[in-house]
């Protein structure tokens, strides 16, 4: 008999933004003087108090194994930020540390879902979404939302995705790819679909640090007592204080999915980093400085590549209020020639980018947008000029199509007529 392996892991899309990172930076080992806009994590180095609280946890010997759901102060400190920056009321027993966001989503789904339960999630979407959903036997349904509403799901789009199978739906404010912000007013229309729908709502609050033009953050859970206990809020450490691999997420939850998620993550991996969670600790008790520094050096890019984005031709961005990324419509590229070859996909477009120019981008396909690129702006001002005009010139170096040039020229001669 042959051996098969599993079919629910061989359906799994690898992550093509780590890919794309991966080439970038392996070119750059090659010598190759390469601009890439993939990352997901901000170029600024870890602050100095929080790698000497990890030095420190080390020299006392702090190496050994950890409650499997985070330490007591840990899990506290969680408590004690909730209540400061999200108005949200929990105990640590409400609290589960993971090794980071994604872990924490897995033990989420992991908890939450059946064979067949469906989650909503809003496209464009983390594409990380998806397959979490469906190696925990979750059925993901997407729901596209339109350019007009800021790429925001609306409370009439999400009632009407929702069946009697659904479980859960995702929210992700500010979001990932398209740097969108939901408003007070449009939360709290969602949370009466939620509460209506008896479903649970997952918010995932990553970038919460990172939002611009005088906007606040706003958790969904916030809302009152009946929206509260069908939340489920996520965060971590890796965006807002620039600590991507040390691998600290964490979750607020009913102390029954708590519980549950615990035991998950006590067979999976035992217990999160003893040391990171000393790093976490001094993080979010620590001085704020340096996160505040990092935010405003993001709203100082953010606006610079916007702004330039707009100049060019047939790239319509995505004005972004938070996190660090921007969203870009690169549909009017489709059709265009480059050396006499039309541009069939954005993918056809990233790989003359990357091949021609030395600049990486990412193709939005696997986010739910086919026609669309996220730029990330957590590079430093000087790539983000290099890069973005290496994107300028290929622009500049597309012809329209033979029929867009007759269209045209049918189009003049038209116009002579009438005149």
């Amino acid at each position: 008999m042959a051996l098969t392996l599993s079919k629910k892991a061989m359906a799994v899309k690898p992550s093509s933004t780590l890919a794309i990172t991966a080439a970038a930076k392996k070119l750059r080992s090659e010598g190759v003087d390469v601009v890439g806009f993939g990352a997901g994590e901000p170029d600024f180095d870890t602050p100095d108090n929080i790698k000497a609280a990890a030095i420190q946890a080390i020299q006392d010997g702090f190496t050994k194994y950890t409650p499997a759901s985070g330490t007591e102060e840990l899990r506290q400190a969680v408590c004690d930020k909730l209540k400061r920056f999200n108005g949200l009321s929990y105990e640590p027993d409400q609290i589960v540390i993971s090794n980071g966001g994604k872990h924490s989503l897995t033990n989420i789904f992991e908890v939450l879902l059946n064979p067949g339960d469906e989650v909503v999630i809003p496209a464009p979407y983390w594409l990380s979404y998806p397959e979490i959903v469906k190696l925990a036997d979750g059925v993901p349904v997407f729901v596209t939302c339109s350019k007009e509403n800021g790429y925001k799901i609306t409370a009439e789009e999400l009632a009407a995705a929702c069946t009697e199978r659904t479980k859960a739906f995702i929210l992700n404010s500010p979001n990932n790819p398209t740097g969108s912000v939901y408003t007070e007013e449009e939360l709290r229309a969602l949370a009466e679909v939620i509460i209506e729908k008896d479903i649970y709502v997952v918010s995932d609050e990553m970038y919460e640090n990172l939002i611009y033009d005088g906007k606040k953050h706003i958790s969904i859970g916030s809302f009152g007592e009946e929206i509260y206990k069908r939340t489920i809020t996520c965060s971590g450490m890796a965006k807002s204080y620039s600590m991507t691999g040390w691998r600290i997420g964490y979750t607020a939850a009913s102390k029954e999915i708590a519980r549950l998620m615990g035991s998950v993550q006590s067979h999976q991996t035992s217990n999160p980093n003893s040391i990171a969670q000393k790093a976490a600790l001094e993080a979010l008790c620590g001085s704020q400085t340096t996160v505040e520094r990092m935010q405003k050096e993001f709203d100082r890019r953010r606006m610079n590549m916007y702004n330039r984005l707009l100049e060019m031709p047939y790239l319509e961005p995505n004005l972004p209020v938070g996190a660090f990324y921007v969203f870009v419509d690169m549909s009017k590229t489709i059709g265009k020639l480059y050396k006499g070859k039309q541009i069939d996909s954005v993918e056809t477009l990233a790989s003359i980018l990357i091949n021609d120019y030395r600049v990486a981008v990412i193709p939005c396909a696997d986010f739910g947008f086919a026609t669309h690129i996220r730029l990330s702006y957590a590079i430093s001002m000087e790539q983000i000029e290099k890069g973005l005009d290496r994107i300028e010139a290929c622009l500049m170096a597309l012809e329209p199509a033979e029929a867009e040039v007759q269209a045209c020229a049918f189009r003049t001669e038209s116009l002579a007529k009438a005149s």
